[in-house]
């Protein structure tokens, strides 16, 4: 077995058996999954604290309009006014106070008075009924037919049709392509940071520590370098592919999660995730109903591409993480500590920052000039590139952005050769650019 592939095997194994690896790997999806669907399951979850609001109605015509609730109770109270339910309030044992002005019709407003803070699910409820309630008044006001904002109510959902060259037609789903694009981008973003500061940071801890002194009279600094970024390379690999079979067992698994309690759960993530007071938003979604959603955006996810879209993001991170990885190894030989670590790192996080920044852009533009652009320059393209993938991108320009982060990543390692080669084994002087440019001039 080479030198380099001992190394490998070193630095894959002393990683993967930390008990940090393992609960990162596991709890991660678990954690993204249940930032989704735990507030919307408990949002299912009634307050059983009883509620018994006083009604003070000006207007004189609303009451019977709010509905009572098994734990919120409406009580409309006649002669007598505000004040004087704002004095006895302790006394009264009421939750709150709801105040109908005469002008109720011109302002828009309600006042929810309480001697503490009221719930978001009691605002919504009295909002909700009062508003339909005026609806209709304003309605009859100005003669129409009540029932015709029942009619009226119109929904119209866009459904994405892509059409190939054959003439084949398939269903996506524009939501869906920008959430695994986003996904995919940020990933990308993220692994590169992530790991690529591991290996400046190992590089480091072996330098102060001196063991580099030691592991260097029985291999090469090259050598020593490419087994720890290969190393943790495949680190990133193993977590990556296992956050891949986690997510999918989780997106099947909450289907069953979101089905229990006839489709309660599934209601509130739903209502949770579109805007407030969005018209037409049903109130109610049925375990059939949301079936069949599940089973639409199931279908709609087996017209996407994951074959080509995991191929390329295993390839782009290998790519990005080489030429990142590189530049971080020789900026962790080249100093002695973490501070002064800061004035290279700028230039190598100002690209996958800038990275981002475009990422967010072609989700929005994908066959853009600037987006096009960024996906093929080497030091941006691993992060732009996955984000434009799922919307289907030219061979050609997936060929031309490879072989430039190839060619690019083959230039970052050889450099960062010649920089680690020296830098491994000096200490107590302060680097600049000049110093480092003299160690890549060096000869062998």
């Amino acid at each position: 077995m080479s030198k380099i592939s001992l190394i490998v095997k070193r630095e894959y194994l002393t990683r993967v058996r930390k008990k940090s690896f393992l609960i990162m790997t596991i709890l991660t999806p678990i954690l993204m999954v249940a930032l989704i669907f735990i507030p919307g399951y408990l949002a299912t979850k009634e307050d059983n604290q009883e509620k018994i609001i006083a009604v003070l109605d000006k207007t004189n015509i609303t009451e019977g309009t709010i509905p009572q609730t098994e734990y919120m109770k409406f009580e409309y109270i006649e002669d007598s006014d505000l004040e004087t339910l704002k004095k006895n309030f302790g006394q009264s044992g009421y939750y709150a106070i709801l105040y109908i002005p005469e002008n109720v019709l011109v302002t828009s407003r309600v006042q929810l008075y309480s001697n503490q803070q009221t719930t978001m699910n009691v605002s919504s409820h009295i909002s909700d009924a009062l508003k339909n309630f005026f609806t209709q008044i304003k309605l009859k006001n100005e003669n129409v037919p009540l029932d015709i904002m029942e009619r009226i109510k119109t929904r119209i959902g866009v459904d994405t049709i892509q059409w190939t060259s054959s003439g084949e037609e398939k269903e996506g789903s524009a939501e869906i392509v920008s959430v695994i694009g986003y996904i995919s981008g940020f990933l990308m973003y993220m692994f590169i940071f992530m790991f690529g500061a591991q290996v400046m940071r190992g590089v480091m801890e072996e330098k102060t520590s001196r063991i580099v002194e030691v592991i260097i009279s029985s291999v090469k600094p090259f050598q020593l370098m490419m087994g720890k970024v290969i190393g943790i390379a495949l680190v990133g690999l193993t977590q990556f592919i296992i956050w891949i079979a986690l997510s999918f067992g989780l997106f099947y698994g909450a289907k069953g999660i979101l089905l229990a309690d006839n489709g309660k759960a599934a209601t509130s993530i739903t209502q949770n995730l579109m805007q407030p007071n969005q018209p037409g938003l049903n109130a109610t979604v049925d375990a059939n109903q949301f079936q069949k959603v599940f089973d639409d955006i199931t279908t709609k996810f087996e017209t996407v591409n994951f074959t080509l879209i995991i191929a390329c993001f295993v390839f782009f991170f290998i790519g990005g993480y080489l030429l990142y990885a590189s530049l971080y190894a020789a900026v962790g030989s080249a100093v002695d500590n973490e501070t002064d670590t800061q004035q290279f790192m700028l230039p190598i996080t100002i690209p996958v920052i800038l990275g981002l920044l475009i990422m967010i852009n072609a989700m929005q533009t994908p066959n853009s000039t600037i987006s096009v652009v960024f996906s093929i320059i080497p030091l941006t393209s691993p992060i732009v590139m996955m984000a434009r993938i799922p919307y289907g991108v030219p061979y050609w320009q997936l060929g031309l952005s490879a072989l430039f982060l190839v060619l690019t990543f083959l230039g970052s390692i050889w450099m960062a050769g010649k920089i680690y080669r020296t830098g491994i084994l000096m200490y107590g002087k302060k680097v600049n650019y000049a110093e480092l440019w003299k160690w890549i001039r060096y000869k062998n």
